[in-house]
């Protein structure tokens, strides 16, 4: 295999080859819930990981997360896809502890090719402060890699999605457009500096924003993937309030408002943007805005729901070249919609 061309045999990569929302909440709907009291966040919640209570001090946080490669060399899909597993540790709240590799690769490519990628999570999971301890192979024609991650946290300390007060300001830490653009830097569509800025973003752990957020009223978290900015603040809202966004203070890749201008799109994007059709109430919002609002993202940032007055505090600690973050929003009293967008 040609590492210049790893990502020929996929059709999409990425968070981009997620299930869409709705098909995927009515398969989740038909398995059996547990009544186990030590399961403290289960499947039912729309969450980014389980957690299970061992102790009254300590419960493991569960997750995994695997795609088909979005860039062509096999030790940056490694670390990226890495990143993006180990990202809902940390939005759970947790620190990671041990790790195991997913794989699917076709026996007859270069196992060489397959080492590199291997290579690249491994050191990510090192990174992160865990451990490697294993995993399992399958043959595949398509490339896939990812990890399944196990964290701790105390049963007192878990960010759930859900959990936001009325008043809480609404911190993004990554900018989007990674789906626009790394899809249409495949077809030779972006630029080669928009393409870096998404690689650089997707290869950060969250681990460094989570670990200064931590230091604050934060009320609940998660992070962005392939459901998009919108799909992932939805999941934050329950029917005790509702989210305000204002798009003019959302960082974005700047490329990625051309892109959407021009119909470069994702088929995932789409899908977010159906799923959400009557979630959503956009105000004055220009379309390529919106876009970029749906946009699936890979190893996206984290969105922090903060107490209103360690907001400020809370961005200037985040604001640095390494960790560019932007206040977005905020949690109001319940309205007609879950999201209300202002352009």
């Amino acid at each position: 295999m040609d590492i210049r061309k790893l990502n020929k045999f996929t059709s999409c990569g990425g968070c981009i080859a997620k299930l869409p929302p709705g098909l995927l909440k009515d398969a989740v709907s038909n398995i059996p819930k547990f009544n186990d009291p030590n399961l403290l966040v289960g499947f039912d919640t729309s969450d980014d990981g389980a957690v299970y209570r061992l102790s009254d001090d300590i419960a493991i946080i569960q997750t995994l997360d695997f795609f088909p490669p979005m860039v062509n060399d096999p030790y940056l899909f490694g670390k990226i896809a890495a990143t993006n597993a180990l990202s809902d540790i940390y939005a759970m709240g947790g620190e990671v502890k041990t790790a195991l590799n997913i794989v699917c690769f076709p026996q007859d490519e270069d196992p060489a090719v397959l080492a590199e990628i291997l290579r690249g999570g491994a050191e990510k999971v090192k990174e992160a402060g865990g451990v490697l301890c294993g995993g399992h192979s399958i043959n595949d024609k398509e490339p896939k890699y990812g990890l399944s991650v196990t964290g701790t946290v105390h049963p007192d300390r878990i960010m759930r999605n859900n959990d936001c007060q009325i008043g809480d300001r609404i911190i993004l830490t990554k900018p989007l457009g990674v789906g626009m653009v790394t899809a249409s830097y495949k077809a030779g569509e972006a630029s080669q500096e928009s393409y870096e800025q998404a690689i650089k973003g997707m290869q950060t752990l969250n681990k460094y924003a989570f670990e200064i957020a931590a230091q604050y009223r934060i009320h609940s978290c998660t992070d962005v993937t392939g459901f998009g900015f919108l799909g992932h603040l939805n999941e934050m809202v329950n029917d005790s309030y509702s989210i305000r966004v204002d798009s003019a203070n959302v960082l974005y890749i700047p490329e990625a408002w051309r892109l959407a201008s021009e119909f470069l799109l994702t088929g995932g994007g789409q899908n977010n943007r159906t799923f959400l059709h009557n979630k959503v109430e956009f105000r004055n919002v220009p379309l390529p805005m919106q876009e970029i609002l749906f946009d699936p993202q890979t190893s996206g940032g984290l969105l922090l729901s903060v107490h209103p007055d360690d907001a400020d505090a809370l961005m200037a600690k985040l604001g640095t070249p390494d960790i560019p973050c932007c206040t977005v929003g905020e949690v109001t009293e319940r309205e007609k919609h879950n999201i209300i967008v202002y352009g």
